[in-house]
């Protein structure tokens, strides 16, 4: 039976699909409320698939389905699957690091450990903690707060009547009360355990205002040296818990998700809050192999979640609803207030996941870390087309003097060097930043236009703001060309995109690669003004210093510039040095007299 025949039996029914290739490797899997209506999506018009996921049809040997009772069901099957398979075009986990739990073992005397791996043994695993400082310093808390035991021993009453431990040195410091030894019992001990489970359930804020209670009872009751130790119980608490991120409602139990994505990879943030705290956070990124929705990609994320951190609060916040219902669990999006708050944390997150694991790229792949960000700069300016070469002009002048502008150019998201341009401004008068913009566009592109047409640039970037702007747009105008190229301003004080006729400023989120390009190519442009402004300054200077002088020409002195130094120093030489030096005694004596302020540099 060929694929089609066989997917149009599939049942209208949630459940989970397979499919296998021509080898009977498993290819793909995915969820669906309905099988039927899911699968036949693939095969009705593969025209409006993208370029991957008609490859992906193109190798469909055969199809298989998996019948569940609910969304729920199909998720977590679909996740198990996805582990077990791993197939080729699968929302594939980028993040294989194994991340910390802590754990209480099921003894009599539990200890209390970090470890990186859950072993079935009875033991209660608290995590995964996604910073292994953050664990150590939960576990450094309880030692500080109770004397657990840290050895290796199985103590049980039997090992404790016979004597079979000898207490080590632990307990003579008294970090240990000696439970190998019969000093503790299992139900003291065992109220020390039950206050650690509390606090990484989340119950730190009870557990302050329990020891706050006993402190002032047994300050009531004279007890001041116990009163004293519930104290400092209390303060290390609060101490810890001050460096947490602490919402304000002391009783909020939630889940937060957020994702954000790109055209191949999505990263994704979560954050568990108890009592008011986030206790748990764990950023993942995902490889998307073939075009999916965002919906599916935040149920996966939601389902590996799930298979890590058990079950999901009564509360979940999310930017966008997932394709699945979970019975139990309502998803909630926030326009307002704390949790909405938490979202944003979570989504500064993700963002920031993303913007590492790119520069990371920049350095792994820099072709493909250049090309998003190109990408990224079409969708965030709404270009019809990529601004793959991109042009930054600057002005710089001092009061006036020495006028002049600069041209960058940016091919592929880089610096093109040999196609820099530099600008002194002829037709404008002082300091007009406004016309002298206009002359160097109109200069640059009327030239263009006779000399290369067709390398126009597709985007052009104007360091300043909108008296900038909309003379170097009056520019391309004369030169028709306002309909060809997309010209934009970008102002330093608040990093704000200008565009042609829009009122309102364009602000690109500050993390964004797109930002960091027009970034990057504003203070290129603005380097490259003021290296040439400045070595026009600093001509001018030694030209008015010496060129004055009857007798001095350009090699001499370029001569007594590489010899001496500077204008300076040349002044401060003495006459016989200069005479030395330049062999010529008349002219020696001129040259010290003038920088000296003796005489007329022009008297014979």
């Amino acid at each position: 039976m060929e694929v089609k025949e066989k997917i149009a039996l599939f049942p209208h029914s949630p459940g989970v699909y397979r499919y296998y290739d021509s080898e009977g490797t498993v290819i793909y899997v995915g969820k669906a409320k309905d099988l039927h209506k899911r699968v036949a999506q693939y095969f009705v018009d593969p025209e409006r698939l993208n370029r991957k996921t008609r490859l992906l049809v193109s190798r469909i040997a055969d199809a298989q389905f998996t019948v569940v009772d609910s969304e729920a069901d199909a998720l977590l099957l679909e996740n198990n699957l996805i582990k077990q398979y791993k197939p080729k075009y699968n929302i594939l986990l980028k993040d294989s690091k194994t991340y910390p739990w802590i754990c209480v073992t099921a003894d009599d005397f539990p200890k209390v450990f970090l470890t990186r791996k859950v072993v079935k043994d009875g033991s209660r695993y608290f995590g995964p903690y996604s910073s292994v400082i953050h664990a150590r310093n939960l576990i450094e808390l309880f030692r500080e707060l109770y004397p657990l035991r840290t050895c290796n021993h199985k103590i049980d009453s039997q090992a404790i009547l016979r004597h079979k431990i000898r207490p080590c040195l632990e307990m003579h410091i008294g970090k240990c009360q000696g439970c190998c030894v019969g000093k503790v019992s299992k139900e003291e001990y065992g109220v020390y355990i039950s206050e650690i489970i509390s606090l990484l359930k989340g119950g730190g804020r009870d557990m302050i205002q329990h020891y706050k209670n006993l402190m002032l009872q047994s300050s009531e009751a004279l007890d001041f040296e116990r009163a004293a130790v519930y104290k400092g119980k209390m303060l290390s608490l609060e101490k810890h818990y001050s460096k947490s991120i602490i919402s304000s409602a002391s009783d909020t139990e939630l889940d937060v998700f957020c994702l954000v994505m790109d055209s191949s990879e999505a990263f994704g943030n979560f954050l568990r809050i108890r009592g008011g705290s986030i206790i748990q956070s764990l950023n993942l990124g995902f490889k998307l192999n073939i075009e999916e929705e965002q919906s599916s990609v935040l149920s996966t994320f939601i389902a590996e979640i799930e298979s890590k951190f058990g079950d999901l609060s009564k509360e979940v916040i999310v930017p966008f609803l997932p394709d699945v219902e979970i019975d139990g669990v309502e998803f909630r999006i926030p326009v307002k207030g704390d949790k909405l708050a938490l979202l944003e944390l979570s989504r500064r997150n993700a963002k920031e996941m993303q913007f590492n694991a790119m520069k990371q790229r920049e350095h792994t792949d820099p072709e493909e870390f250049h090309k998003k960000a190109v990408e990224d700069l079409q969708k965030a300016l709404g270009m019809d087309v990529p601004p793959v070469h991109m042009e930054c002009f600057d002005n710089s002048n001092i009061q006036g003097t020495n006028p002049v502008a600069s041209c960058v150019v940016f091919r592929g998201g880089q610096p093109s060097k040999s196609d820099y341009r530099k600008f002194k401004i002829k037709t404008v008068v002082g300091a007009n930043d406004y016309a002298s913009m206009k002359e160097v566009v109109n200069r640059r592109y009327s030239r263009m236009l006779a000399e290369n047409p067709e390398d126009l640039p597709q985007l052009i970037v104007i360091d300043g703001g909108k008296g900038q702007l909309d003379f170097a747009y009056q520019a391309l105008g004369e030169l028709g060309l306002t309909d060809k190229l997309t010209v934009v301003g970008l102002a330093k004080r608040l990093e704000e995109v200008i565009r042609v006729g829009d009122p309102y400023p364009l602000f690109i989120d500050r993390n964004s690669l797109a930002l960091k390009l027009l970034q990057q190519i504003r203070d290129e442009a603005h380097r490259f003004g003021i290296t040439f402004h400045r070595n026009l300054r600093s001509k001018a200077q030694t030209e008015s210093a010496l060129r004055e002088i009857k007798g001095v020409g350009e090699k001499t002195e370029q001569r007594l510039i590489l010899h001496f130094g500077s204008v300076a120093r040349i002044a401060a030489a003495p006459l016989e040095d200069l005479k030395a030096f330049l062999g010529n005694d008349s002219l020696a004596e001129k040259i010290h007299a003038y920088l000296n302020g003796e005489e007329d540099p022009s008297e014979e």
